[in-house]
């Protein structure tokens, strides 16, 4: 008992332990990897995205996986940021909770674009949190079709959210945090 106990805990002691410098740069460029994936299918699905974050101050892209059995749940992600003027990338993940009854599991894709510098450095170093589950109706204002597609989830960002089956109809944000992953930035 008290073996298994042991090996438990100094698994999860290694689970926490910094990662190796080498992992550290595979895990980079697979997340930049995955980011180029998540535009490509939203260009796809949304062909006005690109313009838009083109023109943006900066753009972040989330590959986020969730699951729920009976009366709770949760999920995890990670993702970067990237200040278009600088081309400086921010390694960053999400976590989220869900309570209410319901079974599954999700796989999808959250984009956000920042039409202002001082709201991707605010994401960035102060991290969001969205509380409660707010379902976004989508609804584009003075953008006319450069968001189409896309919901205004604070002044200046927008929020693209991608399934397997393609744009959401539905976009949601429950109790989710975003913060920088201070492992591999």
């Amino acid at each position: 008992m008290l073996k298994a106990i042991a090996t438990t805990l100094a698994l999860a002691l290694l689970a926490l332990a910094p990662q190796a410098r080498a992992d550290v740069k595979e895990e980079q460029a697979e997340l930049r990897q995955r980011s180029q994936t998540i535009l490509t299918d939203l260009y796809k699905a949304q062909p006005s995205a690109k313009g838009a974050i083109q023109k943006a101050a900066g753009y972040a892209t989330f590959s986020n996986f969730g699951m729920k059995i009976f009366i709770a749940g949760g999920g995890k992600g990670a993702g970067i940021a990237v200040d278009r003027k600088s081309k400086k990338t921010t390694y960053m993940k999400m976590a989220e909770i869900q309570a209410g009854l319901g079974f599954g599991i999700k796989k999808f894709s959250v984009i956000f674009v920042f039409d202002k510098k001082s709201a991707l450095d605010s994401f960035i170093n102060s991290g969001w949190e969205f509380g409660g589950q707010a379902t976004a109706a989508a609804k584009t204002g003075d953008k006319g079709g450069a968001v189409q597609g896309a919901v205004a989830v604070a002044d200046g960002v927008w929020m693209y959210q991608l399934t397997d089956a393609g744009l959401a109809a539905e976009l949601t944000l429950k109790s989710t945090k975003f913060y920088k992953d201070k492992d591999l930035n």
